[in-house]
């Protein structure tokens, strides 16, 4: 039987966006580009916290994922490349607090070295901040996070399909996960099928920037996880949001935008999704997308405009 989907779009904006309920079903809150270097990074050297005003969303959840978009590290040199992130370490502390695991499966987890790569996921480790998306080797760096919550298993797999490719995890060389066709299903499957998960997101960081249409590898890959066994994708990286579709029943948000990040100055590249997953008891999901309007020093502020809810029931 088809699984019946209902979807109801918000044009106008309210004034506030009510706490995340207390109930059964599991909820899961998905960010998207978090960069705590240049402006967000002198408000935590200056003892404030970026995501002071929408703490209450992320730690409203079971379970908060966000993309960590720069390195956290003292060691190595800037990479030859545009743009360069990163972060000071007392970052660690506020990802301890907001979130449940962050994915370095970005294009500038590599920005200063392997050496400074290495120490971030020391520091991550020290810190007891999950991680993945990326590790010590190729095999580390596709593992899934797993947490379990109310007797379900949920995982999150992160991969990168924006270049330098020189980032990528190599058998014997610390690094991220690679946009690899075949590596993605194969994880996909081994993750769901031999590790007992219930419920498994990928969050990939992919498409071109500034582009609010997915593009079409974009939509190959994401039904390629689908068809691999992804329940949702959820991706990141073009700075600004995407749009949604459903897939076999499974949904697709293909970019949420930014999050935590400064240096833009027109509405789409300042303009985010806080995306609340809802796993029901009784089987199926629903969400909701929360508009998060971002400052011009990279802070994030629920703006109250709630762009998509939708369910899908069990099938």
């Amino acid at each position: 039987m088809r699984a019946l989907i209902t979807i109801f779009l918000f044009i106008v904006g309210c004034s506030s966006t009510p706490a995340l309920a207390q109930s059964a079903d599991i909820k899961i809150v998905l960010v998207g580009d978090v960069m705590l270097a240049d402006g967000p990074g002198r408000l935590i050297r200056a003892g404030q916290d970026p995501f002071r005003y929408v703490a209450a969303a992320l730690k409203g959840a079971d379970m908060t994922i966000g993309n960590l978009e720069c390195v956290i590290a003292s060691t190595g040199k800037p990479e030859p490349k545009p743009y360069t992130f990163r972060a000071p370490k007392q970052s660690l502390r506020l990802l301890k607090k907001y979130f449940s695991a962050v994915s370095l499966a970005n294009n500038h987890s590599g920005d200063f070295g392997k050496a400074a790569f290495s120490e971030m996921l020391q520091l991550l480790e020290q810190h007891q901040i999950p991680y993945f998306g990326g590790g010590r080797n190729l095999r580390a760096a596709h593992q899934a996070y797993i947490q379990e919550i109310r007797g379900k298993r949920i995982a999150v797999l992160g991969f990168n399909g924006f270049f330098p490719r020189s980032f990528e995890a190599l058998d014997d060389a610390p690094g991220i996960a690679w946009l690899d066709e075949d590596r993605v299903a194969e994880s996909i499957q081994h993750t769901k099928q031999k590790l007992g998960v219930d419920f498994l997101i990928v969050y990939p960081h992919w498409g071109w920037e500034y582009q609010k249409l997915a593009s079409t590898r974009q939509r190959q890959m994401a039904r390629l996880m689908i068809d691999s066994g992804a329940d949702a994708v959820v991706g990141g990286h073009p700075h600004v949001t995407q749009d949604i579709e459903v897939y076999q029943g499974k949904p697709i948000f293909y970019s949420l935008g930014n999050f935590v990040f400064d240096g833009f100055s027109d509405r789409d590249t300042r303009t985010g999704w806080l995306l609340e997953l809802s796993l029901k008891q009784a089987g199926g999901v629903s969400w909701r997308v929360n508009e998060v309007s971002i400052d011009a020093k990279g802070v994030p502020r629920l703006s109250g405009r709630v762009e998509q809810t939708a369910t899908i029931d069990p099938q």
